[in-house]
């Protein structure tokens, strides 16, 4: 015999019936050892339903599966009984839950190791709580696709329960393609033995329908969520590509050719609005925006807007990114709320491979719903995968769940509420993508150690990347310079010239407010004084330094201790260039001086 063994933990997590059927489900009657742990294992219980075994090899080493309950490796134990016969002993950190009937099993249509349709078909005599199928199984029946869940194999099955046709036109939605759309063949996946955001062919993976399917979690105060996304990646009139989350509302349930999973609403089926997705469940993964848009009020424009908009973008934040201590301050200033909220809208549809594809040749930004205020976004790929992260009001945020698909738009959710800041100047410059050079060019003589220091405000105007490639073009000996360790005291001037450190510090429209394109500001910098002029032209800003209208590619960074403003210029002035260039060309001189030397000598001395 093999036994499969909950810890005593684990019972103490189970709450449903124990009972002898429970004690069969967990024993096989071949003594299987871990090596010999083929993809299924027969049960002793009632019609031998099978015990699935996953091999999980995205760690350091095999992970083993059986249903949903993860093997001790270490603990398994194997010893000959009184007979001579080999028993295998497994350890497992789960209860192991066969799929039972409520009652007695009638003696007209016993079902004692159903598959996935004779489950569909006979669920009102299974223990699965509260839910009902009927729509679901009407449309299977209707459609007939009674084979799809008929079929011999492994395959994981989603079955929407009868709250997802709350809406009555959704059925209609639901025709073939969709019911493909709900079924993964020739993989049995149980959520905590597959990976999250693994993803999975489904049924519906044809020439002109692609559909693939993957799991992902998230967290809602304690609890952690399970939930199931149907993507479509290739569309058609009928099927609208991008993504729909569903719920898991009771997983792992084990069928003879496989595992079902109930879902909270039918996949691939894109018939919501933006707000009714937010507002769709109230403990889903977009519960609390929700709550902070409504507490909004009366006259609450970015309800109307979402409500009403055709064609949008809303980079949401998780819940938990409500949690943060900066952001839960915010939330009670109704007025900075607002404009933070206008942050994450985009009043244009951009799903994610438009947004990978603007940003190909170029940093893309896109306009928000926020005047004058843009979105920034960087692709990081690390090895086939992709992450899109998201730069508004001076916060970086990461992607997590991209293409939820709504009738009038999209849906990207993201890690963090744009617009609150929560990293110093030093730790932005650190961290952005686009201020690598600036950053490394402030290690000199330890400039940027006072960008961490609370006590004051800073506004720092920053060359972006781009910047200083440029001046690297027109000016390559003096762009060498700054790097060099021995000429820190040069780069660490040219740096205290873009750093205002004050009581305060300054928007570009507070310096607009103070200067014009003809009566400069004088700013007080470490160096010397900062003399800017300001103007607005196609809505975007301009600073005039010594003579040079310079583009603000990216104002008011916030930081938790000032302001940065991202240009696409330094403020390096001739003599500078003049100091630098001559310092690496004299460099230069002095190498090759040293070198004729020391040829010189060697000769003297051969001779």
């Amino acid at each position: 015999m093999t036994m499969f063994a909950p810890t005593n933990e684990a019972f103490q997590r189970y709450n449903d019936e124990m009972d002898d059927n429970l004690v069969l489900y967990h024993i096989s009657n071949l003594a299987t050892t871990l090596t010999n742990l083929d993809y299924a294992i027969s049960s002793e219980l009632d019609g031998n339903p099978p015990l699935w075994i996953t091999r999980r090899r995205d760690t350091m080493h095999d992970d083993i599966y059986v249903n949903n309950a993860k093997v001790y490796i270490t603990r398994s134990y194997q010893a000959v009984n009184g007979k001579g016969k080999l028993q295998v002993l497994h350890v497992i950190d789960q209860v192991l839950q066969p799929l039972q009937p409520l009652g007695p099993m009638s003696t007209t249509t016993p079902v004692y190791n159903p598959n996935a349709y004779q489950f569909l078909e006979h669920s009102d005599v299974f223990n699965i709580g509260q839910h009902r199928l009927r729509s679901f199984r009407q449309k299977v029946n209707q459609l007939q696709k009674k084979e799809v869940f008929n079929a011999d194999g492994r395959h994981t099955f989603f079955i929407p329960v009868e709250e997802g046709f709350k809406p009555t036109a959704r059925s209609d939605f639901i025709d073939e393609k969709v019911i493909d759309g709900h079924v993964i063949p020739h993989h049995v996946l149980f959520t905590k033995a597959t990976p999250e955001g693994q993803e999975f062919e489904s049924l519906a993976f044809s020439d002109n329908v692609k559909v693939i399917i993957s799991f992902s979690v998230a967290v809602n105060g304690q609890e952690e969520l399970t939930y199931v996304k149907s993507n479509t990646v290739a569309g058609d009139a009928k099927h609208t590509r991008g993504v729909v989350l569903a719920d898991i509302v009771r997983a792992n349930i084990p069928v003879k050719n496989g595992v079902v999973h109930l879902i909270q609403r039918p996949l691939m089926v894109v018939d919501t609005s933006v707000i009714d997705f937010l507002k769709e469940k109230e403990d889903g993964p977009l519960c609390k925006f929700y709550e902070v848009i409504m507490d909004l009020g009366e006259n609450n424009q970015f309800l109307n807007e979402l409500t009403l908009a055709k064609d949008i973008t809303l980079f949401a934040p998780s819940n938990e990114a409500w949690n943060e201590n900066s952001v839960q301050n915010i939330i009670r200033n109704h007025q900075k709320l607002r404009e933070i909220l206008k942050l994450h809208l985009v009043r244009e549809r951009l799903p994610l491979d438009a947004i990978i594809h603007n940003n190909m040749n170029q940093i893309y930004q896109a306009p928000t719903a926020a005047a004058r205020k843009y979105l920034y976004f960087n692709v990081v790929n690390s090895n086939s995968n992709q992450t899109l992260t998201v730069e508004g009001g001076g916060v970086n945020a990461t992607v997590t769940q991209p293409n939820i698909a709504a009738t009038n738009g999209f849906v990207h959710i993201i890690d963090r509420v744009l617009g609150v800041p929560y990293t110093t100047v030093f730790e932005k410059i650190k961290t952005d993508p686009m201020l690598n050079i600036t950053y490394n060019l402030g290690k000199r003589q330890m400039f940027n150690h006072q960008l961490n220091e609370m006590e004051h405000r800073y506004t720092y105007f920053v060359p972006r990347d781009h910047a200083w490639l440029k001046f690297q073009i027109r000016h390559p000996s003096a762009y060498k310079a700054l790097f060099r360790e021995d000429y820190g005291y040069y780069t660490k001037q040219i740096l205290e010239r873009h750093v205002i450190r004050a009581g305060r510090s300054y928007t570009v429209s507070d310096l607009k407010l103070m200067a014009n394109e003809t009566h400069p500001i004088i700013l007080p910098t470490t160096r010397d004084p900062l003399k800017l002029r300001v103007k607005e032209s196609d809505k975007n800003y301009y600073v005039e330094w010594n003579g040079h209208w310079i583009h603000v590619f990216r104002p008011d960074v916030e930081c938790t201790n000032g302001i940065i403003h991202v240009i696409d210029e330094p403020f390096v002035l001739e003599s500078d260039i003049r100091l630098t260039g001559s310092a690496e060309k004299t460099r230069v001189a002095y190498t090759y001086f040293l070198l004729f030397v020391s040829y010189t000598f060697v000769k003297i001395l051969g001779n």
